[in-house]
């Protein structure tokens, strides 16, 4: 029922799109990585919208029964580009998402593997869409930018001097991306998102302490913050995510004046979520103990000026803080239930 009061929502904001087609010939997506933070929810998501059968999902994970029910799921390696080639010939792929990256906290202690995945794979992804003609989108992050961008606000177009190995492949992705497009006509889209909040368990970025805290808390009542308690970061629900994603992807050519865009939602603190939580859950306790983690934030933009996206393609986020810790709440109570994990 979420999923289809989100889909009748982004809708209506493609009152001026021309999505007809796209309704009686719908795309065929593969979706990259799709085991991680959006993966799922991005297929759920597209698939209400195009039909089931036409959103492929994949990994080199081995799925869940779950995932193999919901819809088409196959091996796929980002670093096999003959691989590739088969799925998007074999399954007539029109639309391809690439979800394949190791994180900001887990590429910094993997550095060989996060250049492999994050460009190697990125390399393959966007050779093959030249290739095959495909319109690829490759999300981008807040990790893309470093200390020597301005931070509040940071625009669209600035300094892009990332420290971290995750961010120096989002800016290779972007250029590489913007180049292919300029040179070869691909049709490469980006978007630089936030921390993306859901309830599934964290998976390793930076600001995946908006997410441990609502298990945590839920769980323990108290939760150890790595983060000092005024670090403000550019912050947005999975729903408002997911709901950019698609619009981005539905926007005709000739509106976008760009092929990145910044999205974002709102900027919170560590101490201001706590706040916001305390509101809706009693005796709760929080307490910091700042790690490599501080350092990787205090590069990153504290707020994000997304003023391009809402003047090009009306992008407008949803969810604010307080609807975000409701949904979090509810959300993540049931995940605890549902997996037996509440203490």
């Amino acid at each position: 029922m979420l999923l289809k009061n989100l889909y009748r929502t982004s809708f209506k904001t493609f009152r001026y799109y021309s999505v007809s087609n796209l309704m009686k010939n719908p795309p065929k997506i593969l979706i990259t990585g799709g085991l991680g933070q959006l993966g799922v929810e991005c297929a759920k998501y597209l698939r209400y919208k195009y039909g089931t059968e036409n959103v492929i999902l994949s990994d080199i994970i081995k799925p869940s029964e779950e995932i193999v029910k919901d819809g088409p799921y196959l091996f796929v390696d980002i670093l096999d580009f003959k691989g590739l080639q088969k799925i998007v010939v074999d399954h007539r792929v029109d639309w391809l998402i690439h979800f394949s990256a190791l994180l900001s906290a887990i590429g910094e202690q993997n550095v060989p593997l996060a250049v492999r995945v994050n460009i190697e794979g990125m390399h393959n992804v966007i050779e093959l869409a030249k290739q095959y003609k495909l319109r690829v989108f490759v999300p981008s992050t807040i990790g893309a930018f470093g200390p020597d961008s301005p931070r509040n606000p940071t625009p669209n177009i600035t300094v892009q001097r990332p420290r971290t190995i995750y961010g120096v492949s989002k800016v290779h992705a972007e250029l590489l991306g913007e180049y292919y497009h300029y040179k070869f006509g691909l049709d490469f889209r980006c978007l630089r998102f936030p921390g993306v909040i859901s309830s599934d368990p964290p998976g390793g970025g930076t600001t995946d302490y908006a997410i441990a805290i609502f298990h945590d808390i839920l769980r323990k009542g108290h939760y150890q913050c790595y983060l000092k308690p005024e670090t403000r970061l550019p912050m947005m629900h999975v729903k408002d995510a997911l709901r950019a994603l698609s619009e981005f992807l539905e926007v005709p050519n000739d509106r976008l004046n760009r092929r990145v865009y910044n999205v974002t939602s709102m900027s919170f603190t560590p101490e201001e979520l706590g706040d916001a939580m305390a509101k809706y859950v009693d005796d709760i306790r929080i307490t910091y103990q700042p790690d490599s983690r501080q350092e990787i934030a205090d590069s990153w933009p504290q707020v994000f000026d997304d003023s391009e996206a809402r003047r090009d393609w009306d992008w407008q986020p949803e969810i604010d803080l307080d609807n975000l810790v409701r949904l979090m709440l509810k959300e993540v109570k049931e995940k605890i239930v549902a997996n037996g994990l509440s203490s």
